[in-house]
């Protein structure tokens, strides 16, 4: 297998990314998350296979959170049309630039177009946050609740979702799985967060003693 530091940097499988080669779209695609935000490309590839509906002079190369929403509201009209139904979840993270949004969005536009099926869509949660990233950190070097607020709730996601209540459950839903970590890792580390044991765990733990069963009376 030859190997290609684009399709690396990409997070795509090698099939994907020969894929999204082959159909020489004009802008190659070097950093996924980014290139593919404003859906100009998305809407590029479609046009390969429905070119009567996706005309792509109505469609803005531009990086905009305007843009972006009109292209995606382009895209999705003329999709209805076909049947063909992309997950929410996997769009509003490729606008946002969510981590791994983009590239689980590339793919499962690989899978709808050419029939082909793909593991790491089809069976594997969507989570588009950084928390296996963070996970693979130090301790001393995963980030602190301001930061893992600032870096799961994008200025854009807070922009295009004016609901206040709606973005304060997604800080608190953000908080919620910081803190999970955080009790996660005391404990695994209890030492290195001077955590002390219970009375409970402290407590020595004896074998439970045979039931005495009292010797039949006689007659």
């Amino acid at each position: 297998m030859e190997y290609s530091p684009e399709r690396k940097r990409s997070g795509l499988p090698r099939e994907v990314w020969k894929w999204v080669q082959s159909l020489e779209l004009s802008i190659s695609p070097k950093n996924i998350r980014r290139d593919f935000s404003n859906g100009y490309l998305v809407a590029e590839i479609f046009s390969w296979y429905f070119p009567e509906d996706f005309s792509l002079h109505t469609y803005d190369k531009g990086a905009s959170l305007s843009t972006k929403q009109s292209n995606w509201s382009q895209i999705k009209k003329v999709l209805v049309k076909h049947h063909i139904s992309l997950m929410k979840e996997s769009i509003n993270g490729t606008i946002h630039c969510k981590p791994g949004a983009a590239e689980a969005l590339v793919q499962e536009i690989y899978t709808l177009l050419t029939n082909r099926r793909i593991q790491s869509v089809q069976e594997e949660a969507l989570d588009f946050t950084d928390q296996r990233y963070q996970e693979r950190l130090p301790m001393v070097a995963r980030a602190t609740v301001s930061k893992a607020i600032k870096n799961n709730l994008r200025l854009s996601e807070e922009l295009a979702e004016p609901n206040l209540n709606t973005n304060l459950r997604k800080i608190h839903n953000i908080i919620h799985r910081h803190v999970e970590l955080r009790r996660e890792e005391r404990s695994q580390n209890p030492k290195r967060f001077n955590v002390k044991p219970t009375l409970g765990e402290q407590a020595i733990r004896l074998p439970p003693s045979h039931t005495h069963t009292p010797p039949p009376q006689g007659d």
